[in-house]
């Protein structure tokens, strides 16, 4: 699971990009200041820092520059200034994007998507839970020395699973990650394919299960 920071002095953003993030499958760790930023980043590894521009104690441009010099993350700026002198100043602190205030939710998910591609951050290929190991790149998953060739689809459907085991997705977030926006069938696909997971490996793992989350959808538990 990707972790990433953000900080910011108003708790309302800060409340929106953990809610955002947080669905979309991060562990995400929120600070007001760029003090306490600094401070957790030497206790805590980190993906990719969400940082504004205006804070108390330590402004965004100085986190920057201290995150910069100490970890190889990748930096988005958000800021309510547009101007382009406040851009350059941010770009020459080291950050690699920058979103003025207010944005659209799914512009952050983008950018923070595209910057963990950019920077080689994204899915590991191999997922480990217990005696389960998943080769992303080998399509291949094995539970006690036993290989198993699962159908695409399924093999899909359990690498995201794992690779965010214990959070909860509902039906329509796995169409949307498995099967994609122009997904013309219906949300039963999933029941089918997470019945066919529990049929091949209930009776033999008990390091993970697939449950059913009671008006939620589904989430599989290490």
């Amino acid at each position: 699971m990707k972790t990433i920071l953000a900080a910011d002095d108003d708790v309302h953003i800060l409340n929106l990009i953990k809610g955002l993030l947080t669905k979309e499958g991060f562990k995400v760790v929120v600070v007001e200041n760029g003090a306490e930023a600094l401070k957790i980043l030497d206790s805590e590894l980190f993906d990719l820092a969400i940082v504004d521009i205006m804070m108390p104690i330590m402004d965004g441009y100085r986190l920057t520059k201290e995150i910069r010099k100490q970890y190889d993350i990748p930096v988005i700026l958000l800021t309510a200034k547009s101007q382009i002198e406040d851009k350059e100043k941010g770009f020459e602190a080291g950050t690699d994007d920058y979103l003025v205030k207010p944005f659209e939710p799914k512009e952050l998910i983008f950018r923070v998507n595209a910057l963990l591609r950019r920077y080689g951050k994204t899915s590991e290929a191999n997922i480990s839970i217990g005696s389960l190991y998943i080769n992303k790149k080998g399509y291949e998953v094995k539970i006690k020395n036993k290989t198993y060739m699962l159908p695409l689809k399924e093999f899909e459907l359990l690498s995201f699973l794992a690779e965010h085991h214990n959070l909860v997705f509902s039906r329509s977030q796995l169409i949307e990650k498995i099967w994609g926006l122009d997904f013309e069938g219906d949300e039963r696909t999933v029941d089918v394919h997470i019945k066919r997971l529990r049929e091949r490996f209930n009776t033999i793992e008990k390091d993970f299960s697939i449950k059913t989350i009671r008006g939620v959808g589904y989430s599989l538990e290490a």
